[in-house]
């Protein structure tokens, strides 16, 4: 007698602002890029909010434009080369624990035959790499796509896309964890569930989401089978 193949189910985190708070050094490097780079002063990291979950260059370029200035391709590269040179710098000044809720949610499915999971993120390999590290996330032990495999940022699904591919999961059957509304967006452009967490940003910010929690202590392997399962 034939058996039935158990289901297997996909959990896919951001990294910036999803499993350690690098929100608030992203947006201090980049602050201090735009003073010494360009001259300018009063920035405050409200300013970045645009380009959240999409990538350095479009994160710098959302920052300038609220000051009016449109940057040109040989700036953004400059900017963003030097930015990431500052975050680096702080990564190693200061130490960056994870989320609450974080390690325990990951340790728990990895602990079980039902689920894969993968990291996906925006960052490049070395911000991202330097970024898991600090913060002790064993993300050796599952697929890890990072921004330097895509073309398309978000919100473009190219990035969760090819970490569904990369668990041989159906986007149908993974859940993406998420903190910005453009990392909620390409979720749902990819045909994944999305659970935001507002660490980054407000609930109402992200209630394009299946879910919006304040915190990953909230979340369980249970609603994310939940979520999946919802027709």
């Amino acid at each position: 007698m034939l058996t039935a193949m158990k289901k297997i189910y996909g959990l896919i985190f951001d990294v910036d602002g999803v499993i350690v708070d690098t929100e608030a050094a992203n947006a201090r490097a980049s602050i201090k890029v735009f003073a010494d780079f360009l001259g300018l002063k009063g920035v405050v990291r409200k300013d970045f909010e645009a380009g959240l979950g999409r990538g350095a260059e479009e994160y710098v370029k959302a920052g300038a434009r609220v000051h009016g200035i449109e940057l040109t391709d040989e700036q953004i590269q400059k900017i963003t080369k030097l930015r990431q040179e500052y975050f680096l710098k702080v990564l190693k000044e200061e130490s960056m624990p994870p989320f609450p809720g974080v390690l325990k949610l990951m340790e728990k499915a990895m602990s079980r035959d039902d689920f894969r999971l993968a990291i996906a993120t925006s960052g490049t390999h070395e911000k991202s790499q330097a970024v898991l590290e600090a913060a002790n996330i064993p993300y050796k032990k599952m697929v890890y796509i990072h921004g330097d495999y895509v073309k398309h940022k978000k919100p473009n699904p190219e990035l969760f896309l090819l970490a569904a591919k990369g668990i041989d999961i159906e986007p149908a059957n993974c859940v993406v964890i998420e903190d910005a509304p453009n990392g909620v967006q390409a979720a749902i452009n990819a045909g994944a569930k999305c659970i935001a967490v507002t660490n980054s940003t407000t609930a109402e910010n992200l209630s394009h989401a299946d879910l919006v929690c304040g915190s990953l202590e909230q979340i369980d392997l249970q609603t994310i089978i939940n979520l999946i399962e919802k027709k």
